[in-house]
């Protein structure tokens, strides 16, 4: 797929607001990043060098057809042609720092690498507030997810979205992380699973 627009969710999950210390906020976050994070499954991960604590942040990713500007909710999923997990990486103490100061979070979200991507599962009208999904690390189960716990669900955001831009073809969502996000460092492995689209597996160097 020739991925257009990444679009990310920020505070879908209570639980992930929670762990970060975050107040609750009335709306959900949005910010992109470029297509160049992308790694597909099987690549290694490149972390950044001394920028401090890399996390993790295992999500839903939705693929769209279409749907250009202003999509009511309830015909938002005729616009989602698949779906798949990613990874959000982020540099959380730039991150801390970027927030304290006011400032946009593309310098902790928008690097090199910072989006690893599964393979695409063609969306059969499967239920996306209804799947589970996992996130390990070296085997063990960091994060555990139900996206029926989302804040915002998947039309939802696609109608926040649509506000502001014409959504077309090539345009993905990474719709949010639980909780359990923590630290990446060279060597580790890290997994991305579910019934829904299978596992999918990266090296960090």
């Amino acid at each position: 797929m020739n991925v257009k627009r990444i679009f990310c969710i920020g505070r879908n999950y209570a639980a992930h607001i929670e762990e970060l210390g975050n107040a609750p906020d009335s709306d959900c976050v949005i910010f992109m990043k470029p297509p160049s994070c992308i790694v597909p499954v099987g690549q290694t991960v490149r972390l950044p060098r001394g920028a401090g604590s890399i996390h993790h942040e295992a999500e839903l990713v939705i693929a769209l057809s279409g749907g250009g500007a202003n999509i009511a909710v309830e015909q938002a999923l005729q616009h989602v042609s698949a779906l798949t997990l990613g990874l959000d990486l982020t540099l959380r103490d730039l991150q801390s720092q970027l927030k304290d100061a006011g400032k946009p979070w593309e310098l902790s979200k928008a690097f090199d690498d910072a989006a690893p991507l599964g393979t695409w599962v063609s969306y059969q009208q499967q239920d996306l507030q209804a799947l589970e999904f996992t996130c390990s690390v070296n085997g063990e189960i960091r994060q555990r997810a139900r996206t029926s716990d989302m804040l915002y669900s998947v039309a939802r955001q696609i109608q926040i979205l649509s506000r502001i831009w014409a959504l077309s073809a090539g345009d993905i969502i990474f719709t949010g992380t639980p909780k359990g996000v923590g630290p990446l460092v060279a060597g580790d492995v890290i997994a991305l699973e579910s019934a829904t689209t299978g596992r999918f597996e990266w090296r960090c160097s």
